[in-house]
């Protein structure tokens, strides 16, 4: 049985996590933000809690598989809320937000079994693809769009008038 003290960490953990990762999406105009993601990761850590406080012995290994699995499905369906696409755009917008929901999940369930080590890395390395993550997309595409451009597009290549 775990101390109420453990308890109140891993929930409040979870909900700092998802928080600092929310504000990340909310500082870049998402639909989800602060609130939800810290609510996601919250709400992942209790339901594996209440699922490792009210196990017997030994069969908490298929009881919480199982928890993870509906956790899992169920953030798909949350995810699959944040991707959108225009009926005339080609891009897709909302993935990486959706990344997000289910990263924050996944980290409270971490947070929820009390996998700090994991959880910890799972959280150095989401922050630093957030943070760093568009700047080196951008700097990749501006340096391969200058191997791909057509000449005949190119105001330099033009013939004259």
């Amino acid at each position: 049985m775990l101390e109420t003290a453990d308890i109140v960490a891993r929930i409040a953990t979870a909900a700092l996590i998802g928080s600092v990762i929310g504000l990340n999406r909310h500082l870049h105009h998402k639909y989800v933000g602060l609130r939800t993601l810290s609510l996601i990761g919250a709400s992942a850590a209790a339901v594996v809690l209440v699922t490792l406080q009210g196990l017997e012995p030994g069969m908490h290994i298929e009881s919480m598989s199982r928890v993870v699995q509906g956790l899992l499905t169920g953030i798909g369906f949350i995810g699959a809320g944040v991707i959108v696409r225009g009926p005339t755009e080609k891009k897709v917008h909302g993935l990486t937000t959706a990344a997000s929901v289910l990263t924050t999940a996944i980290l409270g369930i971490l947070c929820g079994v009390g996998a700090w080590r994991i959880a910890f890395v799972l959280v150095v390395v989401t922050v630093l693809v957030l943070l760093f993550g568009g700047p080196i997309e951008k700097r990749i595409h501006s340096f391969m769009d200058r191997f791909q451009q057509d000449p005949s597009e190119d105001p330099d290549n033009m013939p004259p008038k």
